[in-house]
């Protein structure tokens, strides 16, 4: 389970893991985009913080409201219906819809219970990210339940978007196998 505390929180201000993320993809000839909904914007928020992303990052898409999930990224009515917004196969729709949209050659998607309050049924905490490529595939279930302290809602947001540049240099390092 991860933690957040002041020593995370200082991490905020550091920006390695997506300087680290931009320059892996410029270095490999790669190209990202992203579909976020709890972490509203976050992720291409920190990937166009650094230099050189527009080489590499296509587009950020944040899709709030199911309607948009299905409108702007080809999520399925069914898959809302029977799974809900905050589910494994609503992460991967909407990676897999930004993917073809964009064009990237890696797309990462986050859907999620932010809070305060429980929603559709699903706790606080409860988030998935979905990440899809030609080589890689890979959707995760992660549960923040033991944030207490602080604002709960920015630690989430912040705790998931560290997940997902972390799924994309996992990504990168696979590809760099292959090669």
């Amino acid at each position: 389970m991860e933690h957040f505390d002041s020593i995370s929180y200082s991490k905020m201000l550091d920006k390695s893991l997506q300087t680290e993320v931009v320059h892996r993809l410029s270095g490999c000839g790669l190209t990202l985009a992203t579909a976020e909904s709890c972490t509203g914007g976050l992720i291409a928020s920190r990937i166009t913080d650094i230099s050189g992303s527009s080489a590499v990052f296509h587009c950020g898409m944040v899709t709030y409201s199911n309607d948009m999930k299905i409108k702007m990224l080809g999520v399925k009515p069914q898959t809302l219906d029977n799974f809900s917004a905050v589910s494994a196969e609503t992460a991967a729709e909407m990676a897999h819809g930004v993917r073809q949209f964009s064009g990237a050659d890696i797309a990462v998607a986050v859907t999620g219970n932010a809070g305060p309050l429980p929603s559709e049924g699903k706790p606080v905490g409860e988030v998935y990210i979905s990440l899809t490529c030609n080589w890689h595939e890979v959707t995760l279930r992660l549960e923040y339940k033991e944030l207490t302290e602080g604002n709960i809602r920015e630690q989430i947001r912040f705790l998931a978007s560290d997940k997902a540049l972390q799924m994309v240099l996992e990504a990168i390092n696979l590809w760099e196998e292959t090669k």
